[in-house]
């Protein structure tokens, strides 16, 4: 079968003085799919979408986005995408109409088209009965579900979401994820980058994870919790300074960010009794008992914590 692409991608480097941001990446996105783009805060992600979207200038490498030549033919690429940022972008003195049917015109809609594409868009994101109210009244998730459907005006083939539930409460963030499926099942290709790797893990097909400006890992959700064979010990402790004990006991055996508000620590292993109960000696001896353990299989937050040097950095959010 012949697989469409929206975005092909191969060595794109961009270096801002002596730091390297991106340092020869590679990208495939399947057209009509929701791909995901992880990693840790400074990772690249947003300078990655910048560059796909036109923004910025890869000082190396070459892509084709959308159908089009990234660096020969930018403007046929913008025709093309859509891209909404980590924060809504929507006018908050104009109503939710009134920015819908600006974004229109702008997009060189003749005003009956423009107000008629407003309404349909308002029926679609939900907004109808807001339609007349300013925006500096809406809440946060009413706001980025108007920035959403301002950025689909033009009916982009491409839409790049850039972190779009940062901020948001559960009940906004599900309407957000709800949206992405809906644009895909319309045959959009969705470009996704996230804190939440429990939105990655629900929502995208195939997942990449940035890390030192370059792509360590990248498959599905499945494949990616498959790569860490075993499974992750969870300890707990009852005291702190049997947690501290411990945490020195176990050394680098530990992975992950241990938790020390509930005195946690993880370690994998390969799912045997015999290296669980090895493990547990090793503790008693040293006079760091464990209070309970629990097994688990590994996550989408196991794959980053190992693969992206995570435990020495910052954890990201997950909303399990």
């Amino acid at each position: 079968m012949c697989m469409t692409y929206a975005i092909r991608a191969t060595g794109i480097r961009k270096a801002y003085g002596d730091r390297v941001v991106l340092d020869g990446v590679d990208l495939t996105v399947e057209t009509g799919t929701i791909f995901a783009l992880l990693g840790p805060n400074g990772a690249g992600k947003t300078t990655m979408v910048n560059i796909l979207a036109t923004l910025a200038r890869p000082d190396a490498g070459q892509a084709t986005v959308a159908g089009h030549e990234l660096l020969a033919d930018p403007v046929g690429v913008r025709r093309s995408i859509s891209l909404t940022g980590q924060y809504a972008a929507v006018d908050e003195l104009l109503t939710a109409e009134e920015n819908l049917v600006m974004m229109a015109r702008l997009h060189r809609y003749p005003r009956a088209k423009a107000r008629a594409r407003a309404a349909e868009l308002l029926v679609e994101f939900d907004l109808a009965e807001h339609a007349g109210r300013r925006v500096k009244a809406f809440s946060g998730g009413l706001r980025r579900r108007l920035d959403l459907a301002v950025s689909l005006v033009n009916r982009p083939t491409l839409v790049f979401l850039d972190e779009p539930t940062t901020g948001l409460d559960p009940r906004s963030r599900e309407q957000v994820w709800a949206t992405a499926r809906g644009l895909v099942a319309a045959g959009t290709t969705v470009f996704l980058t996230t804190q939440y790797l429990e939105e990655a893990d629900r929502l995208a097909d195939r997942i990449a994870m940035l890390d030192g400006g370059r792509i360590v890992v990248e498959g599905t959700a499945d494949e990616l919790k498959s790569s860490l064979a075993g499974e992750i010990v969870r300890l707990e402790f009852d005291a702190s300074a049997t947690f501290e004990r411990a945490r020195r006991v176990l050394g680098a055996r530990v992975s992950g960010a241990p938790d020390e508000s509930r005195r946690t620590l993880e370690v994998a292993t390969d799912g045997t009794a015999e290296r669980v109960r090895v493990l547990l000696a090793d503790l008693s001896a040293a006079g760091a008992a464990a209070a309970s353990i629990s097994l688990h299989r590994p996550s989408l937050d196991d794959v980053f914590l190992a693969l992206t040097g995570a435990s020495h950095n910052q954890k990201m959010e997950s909303v399990a």
